[in-house]
């Protein structure tokens, strides 16, 4: 039996997120719900709220022989699957969203339908001599592929952070 923690994305409940991962947590169970800090503007104030980045999805760290178990937490609905097996997810993009995350706020999330273009490398900031493929370019905005669940976090980050490596 393979005893080696990897993350999977788990589909909970709708506006379950916080919940699921406060029992799981209870549970001794390593986990990552992503926060998004987005502006809301009621009538008398703007306020900043956190709100799940992922509707919907719960990240944890587990093992092959946990995964019945997690099913059992309440608000679990399944695993997430990516083409036909549920989605694993590498430690480093983990750690890609937890640092898009602490450097941006109002972020984006939109499902790929898009085929990788460009390869850049970022010249500043979190991820600073870092390589990346650009899968849309829209004004002033860069989306960077976080590939094992299928989307993209969209953040503003400007043209001139990023320098063309090639065109693929």
């Amino acid at each position: 039996m393979n005893a080696t923690k990897k993350w999977y994305a788990v589909y909970t409940k709708s506006r379950w997120e916080k919940k699921v991962h406060r029992l799981l947590q209870e549970q001794q169970v390593e986990s990552y719900c992503p926060l998004n800090k987005v502006h809301r503007k009621w009538s008398d104030r703007i306020k900043v709220v956190q709100e799940p980045l992922f509707k919907s999805y719960v990240f944890v760290r587990i093992t092959e022989a946990d995964k019945t178990s997690i099913r059992m937490i309440n608000g679990v609905v399944n695993f997430v699957y990516w083409l036909g097996k549920p989605a694993i997810i590498k430690d480093r993009e983990i750690e890609t969203i937890k640092r898009f995350l602490s450097e941006y706020e109002d972020v984006e999330v939109l499902a790929v339908a898009l085929e990788p273009d460009t390869r850049v490398r970022i010249r500043d900031g979190v991820f600073m001599d870092k390589e990346g493929i650009v899968t849309k370019v829209m004004r002033n905005k860069v989306q960077v592929m976080i590939n094992s669940i299928g989307y993209v976090l969209t953040a503003v980050i400007p043209s001139k952070r990023v320098t063309v490596i090639k065109k693929v």
